[in-house]
């Protein structure tokens, strides 16, 4: 079948050659500048992509997924594309090779572009077009924290009732304090989602995650929770070994936790934030700008994948565990990562629990990069001083505006449509923004829009006082 693809593609591109030649032999001549503008990006962005090799990179993680799918089923190859999918050590690794060139694109935690653009940590232009999932993290605690913690947490049917806040950890940073030790807790890197949901969490509880400065960068100034970076696949072991009591994670990190016996997660984070962005796809803008016909061609296979995962029920998820398994990719036991990845996730051992969108990779629009999602990362990281001067909404919104390609994402989606791989109803009409929504574990209302008086609602952290 995919030889049969590349041949029709072989074909087309002879066939348009030669169209091309007898247009010109007829004296036609190309668009005026005054023709439609949605008529010239279309024929710029189309067509046979200007790259077709690529490396792409990833962290051995189940979000990962439409990367693998587009890649084992072929979704890449059917845009032209052959694709070699390499595993990375950790988030900086994998964000410096795609800015010096060494890979073409990656799956990134969604704060990174963002991060990336404004100069902290790196300074590199970096862009999304496709939002890879949504959710699909959690915060898993030691044993040893969860003997305290639990008494705090009411019991139902004989199980803990979930979400567990963060207040039930009071008793537990109490007796530490009484002991002389620090609590810390693991997240993956300074611009995570992981990051900001396990400060907002800590925070909704009245415990201080700590702040950047000129003179932390750690992010660790007055901090009542010690959070430091850990890579994903190192949680497990660290977390056993004492460094750290407690971590925010993606899969399969925080069921390897149960399966080992050595952890609990407490709560997801779609408990934190309820269908929040977790994983984009993102390439240097310098690459956009060079391969846009390939960009496309990339975000067609990767909606593709997506939809794959949650296409009838998920029914396809027990065979993408299957592939995710393999040691090229995630290279956990298929136990651990069925776990999360079917429509279930275990807190304590044996207590596994019907949680159908622990993982979104395309229903609810989660391919859709919205400006929205991108602004509320920016305003975590004004929040807890990663940004450091005060801000305004328009400077939210161009900044977003920089990051996020949503015509990207819908060139790729029309030409699905035509193609017959999306309905019409797939496509979101939209200005980019979501709905103010109070689907937080605090009930706060998050307004893109007003990014500014969001930041002055909260109790812990910085403020922005300019509109």
């Amino acid at each position: 079948m995919k030889n049969t693809t590349t041949l029709y593609r072989l074909v087309i591109v002879g066939a348009s050659v030669i169209l091309s030649m007898m247009l010109d032999a007829c004296g036609s001549k190309p668009a005026s500048p005054g023709a439609d503008a949605s008529a010239q990006v279309h024929a710029v962005s189309t067509g046979e992509p200007e790259k077709q090799e690529l490396v792409l990179g990833f962290i051995k993680l189940t979000d990962m997924a439409p990367l693998a799918i587009a890649k084992e089923k072929g979704f890449f190859e059917d845009e032209g594309l052959y694709v070699r999918l390499e595993a990375q050590a950790n988030w900086k690794v994998l964000l410096d090779r795609v800015i010096s060139g060494e890979l073409d694109g990656a799956h990134m935690l969604a704060g990174q572009p963002i991060g990336a653009t404004i100069g902290f940590g790196t300074r590199a232009q970096v862009v999304t077009p496709l939002s890879m999932d949504l959710n699909g993290n959690g915060v898993t605690v030691s044993n040893e924290v969860w003997q305290i913690m639990k008494s705090q947490v009411p019991i139902e049917n004989g199980r803990h009732v979930h979400p567990v806040k963060a207040d039930a950890l009071k008793p537990v940073l109490e007796k530490f304090r009484e002991e002389g030790r620090q609590f810390k807790m693991g997240m993956v890197f300074p611009v995570s989602t992981h990051n900001y949901e396990l400060r907002y969490w800590l925070a909704a509880a009245g415990i201080s995650p700590g702040y950047y400065t000129e003179s932390d960068i750690t992010g660790t100034a007055n901090a009542d929770v010690l959070l430091s970076v850990t890579p994903p696949p190192q949680m497990p072991a660290t977390l056993e070994a004492g460094t750290i009591h407690g971590y925010c994670v993606g899969e399969p990190w925080n069921q390897q936790a149960v399966f080992k016996g050595i952890g609990v997660p407490v709560i997801t984070d779609y408990e934190i934030w309820k269908n929040n962005p977790e994983k984009v796809f993102g390439v240097s803008k310098a690459w956009a700008d060079q391969n846009p016909k390939t960009l496309v061609a990339l975000t067609k296979a990767m909606i593709r994948a997506c939809k794959w995962l949650d296409e009838n029920e998920m029914i396809n998820r027990r065979e993408a565990v299957e592939i995710l398994a393999r040691p090229e990719y995630v290279g956990a036991d298929a136990e651990v990562i069925a776990n999360s990845m079917t429509g279930t996730f275990e807190y304590e051992k044996g207590d596994k629990r019907a949680m159908p969108d622990f993982n979104v990779f395309f229903n609810y629009h989660a391919t859709y990069p919205y400006y929205s999602d991108c602004i509320w990362y920016l305003t975590q990281m004004r929040r807890w001083g990663q940004i450091t001067d005060a801000k305004t909404n328009d400077w939210y919104l161009e900044t977003a505006r920089s990051v996020y390609l949503p015509d990207v994402w819908l060139e790729a989606a029309n030409a699905l449509v035509k193609e017959g791989h999306l309905s019409r109803e797939e496509v979101p009409d939209t200005d980019g923004f979501k709905p103010a929504s109070g689907d937080f574990i605090d009930g706060m209302i998050y307004d893109g829009k007003d990014p500014v008086g969001y930041l002055n609602k909260f109790a812990i952290g910085l403020k922005d006082m300019m509109q």
